[in-house]
């Protein structure tokens, strides 16, 4: 037994930073980062062996809540069998079947072809890749605040003006690369427009969120998604529509199946290349890419895209993917959409109360916390609040037992484990957490 503090000590002399993924070094919140050894349902406990309500969820695959035990036992049964091949295997072409099922809306089959790979950014990056085959363009558009992963030419920031070539958003990015993505402020259709024309016959695909949820959420404007997509096939371009996070998340087809019910057929509204990563492999490092064959077949070895993984389609992540899509029912969504609605409403009360200016800007189950008056629309909106008022709330909340996105800038996520006694637990801690944020002060 350690303590956190040990552990990040340790952590420190050997890893970057001390961690393998940056938001867990609470750089945003200060403190020392919680180092987790368990997990069951709805609660986390760290290496001092304090137990936590969960709303990190893992950032987003734990729909069903922490080790459900059928995921964890369909996993265990694919370890005895070996923990990976070099080879392909049965249950491979299982998953993508349950995925192509799933995103069959109206009669409609969004995709007929899936490239299993092991991260949301070798997805996202492979699909960039198939939509300059496809349309024989270079530049890609994506918007302000969305995040994509961190292959080069997708950690770019916005230039000087509109429809500007973007600026390196990482030390190591090449002027070179960014300079083949455009950043486009999110919901502005005015601006993809422009971009077009400013660049005509040069815009391979757009890329974005079916929901943003890496500046805070990000909801798109009624039919945004639907447009974007009408105006990018308009100029030739392809749409590649990241649904990493909100893929099965957000209901049996993801975000894109809640806006296409109903809608496909009559508007034709498909996207071109959807990436999936978090809930498709429940947990385990596994992330895909999905299309229509005419598309997807440009990839090796049945067309010229080359892609390849040593590990992609590993037999563990595909047996915790297939067992949490398989449990994944409505009943679950409703059970996450009903404890989301409970929480989001508490946070909104208890801030309320407190005087805490705020809004609760939401998806379906997605939501996160905006210390501001206004909407937030875009990621311009979502840095313009007072965030310094989230490191108090994100530490009373952690005194009372909640262990919150360790950034104002996340998605809280909620699960079907998120029982009521779970519930009553964060309830009951908001209010301090709300006076806490009321009394902070601008750092100086």
């Amino acid at each position: 037994m350690t303590t956190n503090a040990g552990a990040a000590a340790r952590a420190r002399a050997v890893i970057p930073g001390g961690v393998n993924s940056p938001v867990r070094a609470f750089g945003s919140v200060g403190g020392t980062p919680l180092a987790i050894v368990s997990a069951a349902g709805a609660t986390v406990t760290d290496v001092e062996g304090t137990e936590y309500v969960d709303l990190v969820g893992s950032w987003g695959p734990a729909l069903l809540g922490h080790a459900h035990p059928a995921v964890v036992a369909t996993v265990q049964e694919a370890a005895a069998r070996g923990l990976s091949f070099g080879a392909s295997t049965p249950a491979e072409a299982e998953l993508a079947e349950l995925v192509v099922e799933r995103l069959t809306v109206g009669g409609v089959a969004a995709i007929e072809r899936l490239r299993l790979v092991s991260t949301g950014t070798e997805a996202t990056m492979t699909a960039i890749r198939v939509a300059r085959a496809a349309t024989g363009r270079d530049l890609i558009v994506k918007f302000a605040g969305h995040y994509h992963g961190h292959s080069d030419g997708l950690l770019a920031e916005a230039g000087s003006g509109l429809a500007t070539f973007a600026l390196p958003g990482s030390a190591g990015v090449p002027p070179e690369i960014a300079a083949l993505t455009l950043v486009l402020s999110y919901n502005d259709l005015d601006a993809v427009r422009a971009a077009f024309a400013q660049h005509p016959g040069r815009i391979a695909a757009v890329i974005t969120e079916a929901v943003g949820a890496n500046a805070g959420v990000l909801a798109p404007s009624p039919d945004f998604n639907r447009a974007l997509t009408d105006l990018v096939h308009e100029h030739g371009a392809l749409l590649i529509l990241d649904e990493v996070l909100t893929g099965f998340r957000l209901g049996p087809a993801g975000r894109w199946g809640l806006e296409a019910a109903g809608l496909v057929g009559e508007t034709g509204w498909l996207p071109d290349i959807f990436t999936f990563g978090k809930v498709i492999g429940g947990g385990m490092p596994l992330a895909a890419l999905g299309g229509p064959a005419a598309i997807m077949d440009l990839l090796a070895p049945a067309g010229p895209v080359y892609q390849a993984g040593t590990l992609s389609g590993n037999p563990l992540a595909v047996a915790a993917g297939l067992a949490t899509l398989r449990h994944a029912t409505p009943e679950v969504y409703a059970r996450v959409d009903a404890a989301a609605e409970v929480v989001a409403s508490a946070v909104h009360e208890a801030l309320t109360d407190a005087g805490v200016a705020h809004v609760i800007p939401r998806a379906g189950s997605l939501f996160s916390v905006a210390f501001r008056s206004d909407a937030v629309r875009d990621y311009a909106d979502a840095r313009d609040q007072e965030a310094w008022r989230y490191p108090p709330f994100f530490h009373a909340m952690r005194e009372a037992g909640v262990s919150l996105p360790p950034s104002v800038f996340e998605a809280w996520f909620l699960s079907a484990a998120h029982d009521e006694p779970a519930l009553d637990s964060i309830l009951s801690a908001l209010p301090a957490a709300a006076s806490a944020a009321a009394q902070a002060q601008p750092s100086a």
